[in-house]
């Protein structure tokens, strides 16, 4: 029976994508969508839909891997720790391009908070879109 429950987990994981974008619900230079509820085992694909975009990790969890892809290339992470994950576009951070995932519990959300604090003195548009996705997270 614990055999069978080894092989069920990684089948039950589920694969997200989330675009990069020019132009998107949430506006200009975003990512869609900007919050992802995710669960441990998890994939989670970037895909560029228009050039000159790249995803760079900003804030993860404790264990996890910090990540930056290439540019105009899609880029896949699995999410193997529990908390929040913020990342942005580096050549786009000033236009507010950022997003959030949340893997199960958020037990990082204080230290998420105190570095997307240092995060906010490089965005020059559009700050409320961070706040908006930091307060979509399940405490």
């Amino acid at each position: 029976m614990l055999t069978a429950l080894l092989f069920v987990g990684p089948a039950l994981s589920a694969e997200h994508r989330i675009l990069m974008l020019n132009y998107g619900k949430d506006g200009s230079m975003v990512f869609e969508p900007g919050f992802l509820k995710a669960e441990l085992g998890d994939t989670i694909t970037f895909v560029p839909e228009n050039s000159s975009h790249y995803v760079q990790s900003y804030a993860v969890p404790d264990g996890a891997t910090p990540w930056k892809s290439k540019l105009d290339q899609p880029f896949t992470v699995t999410v193997d720790k529990e908390g929040v994950f913020l990342y942005y576009c580096p050549p786009h951070l000033m236009m507010s391009m950022i997003g959030v995932v949340q893997v199960g519990t958020a037990i990082n959300l204080e230290a998420v908070t105190e570095k997307s604090a240092k995060l906010r003195s490089k965005i020059v548009m559009k700050n409320e879109r961070l706040d908006n996705y930091l307060s979509r997270i399940v405490k």
